[in-house]
Parts: C-alpha cells; sequence; structure tokens
C-alpha cells in the first residue's frame, strides 16, 4: 500500500481509503471481516457519514483496541431522526449526533471532523458566519476533532472552502463522468444517462479547484470514485463503456491533490479487487486509452489528463508532473516558489526534451506534448 500527505493535515493516508457507507447492509461479523481486510491490506482512513446507529456501533466494535491504527472522517450534522438519515444545522441535533458518533465508535476523538455535505454557496456562507463553525471550533480547539474538512459534490462550495484558510480538506466527488459536469447544487444531475459531448472535457472549474487544492496544500478524499458501480456496465456508463475499478481509482489518484479514494466494500473480495490497484500493471491502470475510444467520447482533444499514458520519456522526464506543474504555475500571474522549486527539483524536466514526440503518439488524447514541455521551460 502507498501512502500520501493529505494537504497540510500531516497525515499520511492510504491511496485507497474504506467508505464506510455499504456497510449500512451488513452485520457485525460481515462489518469486522471487510475492517479486518481493509487493515490487512494496509488501508487506514475510513469515512463515516452515516448516522444509522447499529452500523456505527458495529464499526467501533470491529474499531475495538486499534483506534490508533485508524484515521477517520466522521461528520457533523449528519443525524438519526424517527428512523432516517436527516442533514441538519440545528445545533442540539447536531450535537447530540455527534456525541453519539463518538460513543458507539468507542473514541474520543475524531482526526477529521467534517461539516457535513454543503452543495450550496449560500448554505456554506452561514455555516461560516454562524454558531455551527463556532462549535466546529470548539471541538477542534478541545481536541475532539484534529482537523476540520468538508464534505460537497459541487466544485464551487469545495472552491470556497479551499480558500477560507480554515477548512484543511475537503471530501470531493470525482470519477472521470462527473468531472465532465459544471458546478451544479442539483447532485442529481451528476446521475444523468448521458452527457452533452459539447461540455468538451473536463469542466473548467473542477480543474481550477485541483489546482487550488494543490497550490495550498488542501487535501482531497474522494468519494463517488466508481460513480456508485454506474461506470462498470457498458450500458449505465454515460460513456457507453465500461471501466474497471482499478482504472476508476487511477483517473482519481492522479487528480491533483487527491490523496486517497473512500472506495465502498461490500466484502473482503470488494476490498481485494480495489486494492489491486497497488501492484496494477500500467496497461490495467489506463483510463485514457478506453476513454477516448468510447462510442461516447467527451474528452477534448489537447487536453492532459495527467495519466501518464505519455510514458516512458528517453530522456527520463515525468511528463504527466511537468504538465500538472505547468498548469498550476500558469494560475497564477507570478509563478509560486513552491512550483518553481519542486520544477527545479525533478531529476529531468521540460528543458531536457528532445523533441522525440514519441510522447505524441502514445497520448489518447492529442496532447501537443513537445509545444507543453517549451511552454514549461519558458514559465519554470
Amino acid at each position: 500500500m502507498r501512502y500520501r500527505k493529505l494537504g497540510k493535515t500531516g497525515l499520511e493516508v492510504s491511496e485507497i481509503g474504506l467508505g464506510a457507507e455499504w456497510l449500512e447492509r451488513h452485520d457485525s461479523r460481515e462489518i469486522k471481516e471487510v475492517i479486518d481486510t481493509c487493515e490487512a491490506q494496509g488501508i487506514n482512513i475510513l469515512d463515516c457519514w452515516m448516522s444509522e446507529p447499529n452500523v456505527r456501533s458495529n464499526i467501533g466494535a470491529a474499531l475495538k483496541g486499534r483506534r490508533e491504527r485508524w484515521i477517520i472522517q466522521g461528520h457533523i450534522g449528519s443525524t438519526w431522526q424517527k428512523g432516517q438519515y436527516v442533514r441538519t444545522r440545528c445545533m442540539p441535533l447536531v450535537k447530540a449526533a455527534f456525541e453519539d458518533l463518538l460513543a458507539r465508535l468507542g473514541t474520543d476523538y475524531i482526526d477529521l471532523g467534517m461539516i457535513h455535505f454543503v452543495d450550496e454557496a449560500a448554505e456554506f456562507e452561514r455555516i461560516m458566519s454562524g454558531e455551527y463553525i463556532d462549535y466546529v471550533r470548539g471541538l477542534k480547539k478541545d481536541g475532539v476533532i484534529r482537523h476540520i474538512g468538508l464534505s460537497t459534490h459541487n466544485p464551487a462550495v469545495a472552491k470556497m472552502a479551499a480558500l477560507s484558510g480554515e477548512i484543511e480538506m475537503i471530501l470531493f466527488s470525482i470519477n472521470p463522468a462527473f468531472d465532465l459536469l459544471p458546478p451544479t447544487e442539483d447532485i442529481n444531475q451528476y446521475f444523468a444517462d448521458e452527457y452533452d459531448e459539447a461540455l468538451g472535457g473536463i469542466a473548467p472549474e473542477r480543474e481550477e479547484l485541483y489546482r487550488i487544492c494543490e497550490h495550498l496544500e488542501v487535501g482531497i478524499t474522494v468519494m463517488k470514485g466508481y460513480a456508485g458501480g454506474r461506470l462498470f456496465d457498458a450500458r449505465t456508463s454515460p460513456f457507453g463503456v465500461a471501466l474497471t475499478p482499478v482504472q476508476c481509482l487511477h483517473y482519481a489518484l492522479t487528480r491533483p491533490a487527491v490523496a486517497s479514494v473512500m472506495a465502498g466494500y461490500d466484502t473482503p473480495e470488494h476490498v481485494l479487487m480495489a486494492v489491486a490497484y497497488e501492484n496494477a500493471s500500467a496497461e490495467e491502470k489506463d483510463y485514457a486509452s478506453v476513454l477516448a475510444r468510447a462510442p461516447h467520447h467527451a474528452y477534448s482533444s489537447g487536453q492532459c489528463t495527467y495519466c501518464g499514458h505519455c510514458a516512458p520519456c528517453p530522456a527520463g522526464i515525468d511528463i504527466a508532473m511537468v504538465n500538472k506543474l505547468y498548469d498550476l504555475a500558469s494560475m497564477h500571474r507570478e509563478v509560486p516558489a513552491a512550483v518553481r522549486a519542486h520544477y527545479r527539483q525533478l531529476s529531468a524536466n521540460a528543458a531536457d526534451c528532445t523533441e522525440c514526440r514519441g510522447c505524441e503518439s502514445r497520448c489518447p488524447f492529442h496532447v501537443p506534448v513537445v509545444e507543453r514541455m517549451k511552454l514549461a521551460d519558458n514559465l519554470l
């Protein structure tokens, strides 16, 4: 298992995580089997947003005696009312639900205290100026939560959070289909049967979000990495072609600032299918060729997705990294010192390009790599 830094939190998280939502439909024995398998495979981060009491208790029982081995994303504002989940900002209910989460998980602290499910800009502004954020700040001051996070599906809200200076990490929905869509406050729009090819590639708002988070060191953990499993079947995939779990994971993990994907598991076998990513070949990880050949192809020609399909470079250049740093630097009037330093520390950079164009022949999206290497060298 490989581990990544989660922004500026100082936490090292497994790049494959556990999104515990699917565990709601399982008993205590089955939940323990999944968590045991995750731990044996090196997974060390789990997300628990669910308010249903039994699943919280069952997760807590499975973690008993090994709490310190896990980094927990615990949500604030997810409540259980009259036998059903309700998202709320009513403070007595928020506080009671969070105290219940601590008690049922058998812990006195949560590593990542998540402001739960904010998809509207107006709601984010209300949260950040009212008693809700005061409560969250108090939890952090008292050490009950170690870091403040936020979950959202809306890149506009995620950008506001990243720029706030207070939100340290974001749980955000990322997969090849969702990335085509512009910001919206209606989550249902993300689950369309097909997407208009006129969208022309990754939405610029999403590209900007990833670069802002990378620059500000606001870590991202990923939800909806499989689009609820829709991407695994050509009949339900908006591209008209099926992707594998490994391809979906590789897509998410090649976005800037992403540290971990919170995958959902029903069984230990599902865990092993995800962890197979760690030893997968370049061919098995290759989502780019699949998307480029899809019957409902919607990715722009010339748009770098950092897929790494351009490798290997005979000059040893990490072309995807150079492109990523160039795109990050291009956001600013002046190149950030940290970006320039990272670029200059590469063992080979754009200045070493021999213009052999082998990379261009391998790129599924026809990126003008040599031209971008010249631009990167001039800028960085």
